[in-house]
């Protein structure tokens, strides 16, 4: 048996659309030097040590509207994605309602009308003991957010668990298995694998949306520009804020590759073992990390 070497790559050609790459690549990096020059050309001490903090906290504020919003809100999405499947008319016109309602207004108006349509009933509000709660812009914030996000999350889970077969639970069904350990034990963990991306797309739309709490007097990182702002008249606050959330998505983003390659790494096969030969064909040698190739012309029948 004799091996041969693999041959060498072929050389990349410079087609148009690598042109284009290249110069959008070069402009951005021109860009950000640019940008980094005028940061440091309009750096000043005093700034930077009296709104950092300020940043810090605004940062912690956003983190945790964003974390609570997501966490609430898909709990509330379970039974809403599961009334949007149910054919009972009394469960999926209640969640088509509540979706429909949620995806089809601006988070911002939905914000306006909890924190501003509170008042409006803040006698009733106080009869049952919830004035406390909607008093509070932070509560009305991740209140709105979670309902927001849970129409979204509902969707995205109803579409996930409609995209495992049906013949898996028809399978379980003849085993005997009760519906509830087939819904736990079978279709979830392939349904929330195919709603996984989508998942981290929403958790995305969510940090960039927060900005909206600003509006409502809360405090978070667009909250604390806009007040650095008002006081200083410093145009690289905005810069500063839409720099931390650049932060934030690409950290969130490098996570969820990890996280997604961590929970699907039992569907990727071992190219080095796999055996897709044609039928009639020898199968595939299994080889070492960097052995080379087998040469199979130079092989006996």
């Amino acid at each position: 048996m004799t091996y041969t070497a693999a041959p060498p790559p072929l050389a990349r050609k410079w087609t148009r659309a690598r042109l284009a790459g290249n110069v959008l690549l070069t402009l951005w990096l021109a860009a950000g030097l640019a940008l980094a020059y005028f940061m440091i050309a309009q750096y000043e001490a005093d700034f930077y040590a009296r709104y950092l903090p300020k940043f810090a906290d605004g940062f912690l504020v956003t983190v945790q509207i964003v974390v609570l919003s997501v966490v609430i809100g898909a709990l509330i999405s379970l039974p809403i994605a599961f009334g949007r499947l149910s054919k009972n008319l009394l469960a999926s016109v209640p969640s088509y309602a509540f979706v429909y309602f949620f995806r089809g207004t601006p988070l911002i108006a939905q914000t306006f009308l909890v924190y501003y349509g509170a008042g409006q009933f803040r006698p009733e509000l106080q009869d049952i003991g919830l004035w406390w709660f909607f008093r509070d812009p932070f509560n009305c914030v991740v209140f709105t957010f979670a309902l927001n996000t849970a129409a979204y999350q509902a969707e995205i889970l109803r579409g996930a668990v409609q995209n495992v077969p049906r013949s898996q639970s028809e399978a379980a069904e003849s085993l005997g298995m009760p519906r509830w350990l087939i819904l736990w034990k079978i279709i979830l963990p392939q349904a929330l694998i195919v709603a996984l991306r989508p998942y981290g797309n929403e958790i995305v739309l969510m940090i960039k949306g927060s900005a909206i709490a600003s509006i409502v007097t809360v405090l978070d990182i667009m909250g604390e520009t806009r007040r650095a702002f008002s006081r200083t008249f410093d145009f690289q606050t905005y810069i500063w804020a839409a720099i931390i959330y650049l932060v934030m998505v690409e950290i969130l983003r490098r996570l969820w590759d990890v996280l997604e390659a961590r929970l699907t790494r039992h569907l990727k096969r071992d190219t080095a073992t796999d055996d897709t030969s044609a039928p009639g064909q020898p199968a595939k040698m299994q080889r070492e990390p960097g052995e080379p190739p087998v040469d199979r012309t130079a092989m006996p029948n």
